[in-house]
């Protein structure tokens, strides 16, 4: 190993080619050559290599999100419903409390969110904010059909509780 030596930028390095910005930390390499960079990039190839060498589909990296969070957040419905064919978690919920129906509800990937609901997410859940996918949909919408969206939700998913009277 060539000796430390002081770089252009006054830093101390061990390789005398060594790029100022062009390192990356142990946590981004684990990032980018785990499942959950290639269920960002919808990387479908990849996700199914990572499952078949049993990687657990519900692993998170060191924020907390899993492979399905970043796969909903982008819109990546194959990934998605691979994962969730193979046991992702799809209630899993970052160190912020976000599950991927929040992703996907924020993101506007309505396709994913109902392929999140079909296999049992719960849309009541809150994140660390208060909120539940239901807001975070209603954060991209003018409020009637913020109303109008609520008033289906409920009756779908809590009909005892939809009450007709209300907005």
């Amino acid at each position: 190993m060539a000796a430390p030596h002081l770089c252009a930028d006054g830093s101390c390095c061990s390789h005398p080619s060594a790029v100022p910005g062009v390192q990356q930390t142990l946590e981004e390499m684990d990032f980018d050559r785990g499942i959950w960079s290639a269920a960002l990039n919808g990387d479908l190839g990849r996700v199914k290599y990572f499952i078949q060498k049993a990687t657990d589909p519900s692993q998170p990296d060191s924020a907390g999100y899993t492979a399905l969070h970043y796969a909903s957040r982008n819109g990546h419905y194959a990934v998605c419903q691979f994962l969730l064919e193979s046991g992702a978690k799809c209630d899993a919920q970052t160190h912020g409390g976000a599950t991927a129906l929040h992703r996907a509800s924020y993101c506007g990937h309505t396709e994913i969110a109902r392929l999140l609901l079909s296999h049992g997410s719960n849309p009541w859940l809150v994140d660390n904010d208060g909120m539940t996918s239901l807001h975070k949909v209603c954060m991209s919408l003018p409020p009637s059909a913020c109303i109008r969206l609520r008033r289906r939700v409920t009756r779908t998913f809590a009909p005892s509780c939809y009450n007709t009277a209300q907005p």
